[in-house]
């Protein structure tokens, strides 16, 4: 009984100690640094996610209708992934390695203690980096470089204003909760994502809750102002589906369980396989996989990019159940190995399009077999968009308020908890673990290897 009992005790000294730190500054002032952090993550957010659009516009124009096949646009499509993916990894190799993937984990380590925030060369080089990734259709999310964006925005308000480092850290984690709100339009997601994901490193005080409020609250204010109302992705709002077909959603949480748990495994080993590429071949993989994105947004543009325009079409045009499984697999590649090779940009966006589609995929299914319980088989995409998120990331209330923010589906927060709390719990009795918190582990070990 020693052991825990010193462990409570140590914890809250811990968080007195913070409290007291707080207390030397006014709640109001903090308060006031936390709306200046959720600006700048939002100013950030709307800028990134408005030159992303403009990326893809140019691209459209540049290489002519989706689906043309014109062997003009063949090259030029290889070519321009290829050369941007190139740029992306240089950037992020010689100037800021913390920048690569998503930056989540170096944001918890930061928050740690483990892991230094340089943000004089993260802000710059996930800014330019990540749109050079994602701007070529790199299967990845701006979720992850707004995150990091804005807990490095963070921390450079706490180094100007030479704050104590309980204050520093409460600002860095309310700019990486407003960096997520600024990607999806998704104040309360971001708020959840930290209190939940991020519980480890957080520490819990009145102050610190609150700034991390007002931060997600501000930057969503200007993402808002900047880039329009509404949800970040537009579809259809589904009724309530019956408490008869409830159970439905219990077992497909527990498929996605294995779905994840299978997705993370995958992702880390990919990213192991990408790491021990000796010399050349290691240079020259990053471009090779941009190479192959480049081919694949040509040959069939829905295999590759976020997923944010991928959803509502997958919503809105009729598909075969074996031709949404064959996009399903055809994208879980490509975000692996978009991943993998270190690219700079997030995992939420594509795990959205991959819940959608094999929802989807289920729903199809369930609508064949009992007509009389489903009407409509997009109430399984709904619930699928945070089922595979949470199955990965282990933060079901995240997972909840990120797909009912992001489509305003508010009906479907019942199938949404049923079908989250499934896929957590058979992901833990898969012996799976947060998947930021692996890759942490992950990060801290290569950086241990290398001073050794």
């Amino acid at each position: 009984m020693s052991a825990p009992c010193s462990t409570s005790l140590g914890t809250e000294r811990r968080s007195h100690r913070v409290e007291e730190l707080e207390a030397q500054y006014s709640p109001l002032r903090i308060f006031a640094w936390a709306a200046l952090v959720g600006s700048g993550a939002g100013l950030v957010g709307a800028l990134f996610r408005l030159l992303l659009r403009g990326f893809a516009q140019t691209r459209m124009t540049i290489l002519g209708p989706v689906g043309s096949h014109e062997s003009p646009s063949l090259a030029l499509s290889i070519g321009s992934t290829t050369l941007m993916t190139a740029a992306a990894l240089f950037l992020v190799r010689r100037f800021a390695p913390e920048a690569s993937g998503s930056g989540v984990q170096e944001i918890e380590g930061a928050l740690d203690g483990v892991r230094p925030l340089r943000w004089k060369r993260v802000l710059p080089i996930k800014f330019v980096g990540g749109l050079l990734a994602l701007g070529g259709g790199m299967v990845l999310g701006r979720e992850g470089p707004t995150i990091q964006m804005g807990g490095s925005f963070g921390q450079m308000i706490a180094d100007c204003g030479k704050l104590p480092l309980p204050v520093q850290r409460t600002l860095v984690a309310a700019g990486a909760g407003a960096g997520l709100a600024a990607a999806f339009n998704a104040p309360l997601a971001g708020v959840l994502f930290v209190l939940e994901e991020m519980r480890p490193q957080f520490k819990y005080t009145f102050t610190s809750v609150q700034a991390v409020v007002i931060a997600c609250a501000t930057a969503d204010i200007v993402v808002r102002i900047l880039t329009g109302q509404g949800p970040a992705i537009s579809i259809l709002t589904f009724k309530a589906p019956p408490l008869t077909s409830l159970w439905l959603f219990p077992l497909f949480g527990g498929v996605f369980g294995l779905l994840g748990f299978v997705y993370a495994r995958l992702l880390v080993w990919t990213l192991d396989r990408f790491a021990d590429l000796p010399g050349r071949a290691g240079g020259a993989a990053g471009p090779l996989v941009g190479a192959m994105i480049g081919f694949l947004a040509w040959l069939y543009p829905a295999t590759v990019g976020g997923g944010d325009e991928l959803i509502p079409s997958i919503l809105a045009i009729p598909m075969a159940a074996s031709s949404l499984l064959l996009l399903f697999a055809a994208r879980f590649g490509t975000s692996l190995v978009s991943y993998g090779c270190g690219a700079p940009g997030g995992i939420f966006a594509p795990m959205l399009a991959l819940g959608t589609l094999f929802g989807m995929t289920y729903g199809h299914s369930v609508c064949a077999l009992f007509p009389q319980l489903i009407a409509d088989p997009g109430v399984f995409a709904v619930a699928g968009m945070g089922a595979l998120f949470t199955a990965t990331v282990r933060a079901p209330i995240t997972a909840v308020a990120l797909a009912i923010e992001i489509t305003a589906n508010y009906e479907q927060i019942l199938p949404l908890l049923l079908t989250c709390a499934a896929a957590t719990i058979v992901a833990e009795l898969l012996g799976s673990k947060p998947i930021y918190s692996v890759l942490l582990e992950r990060t801290l070990a290569k950086a241990k290897a290398v001073s050794n």
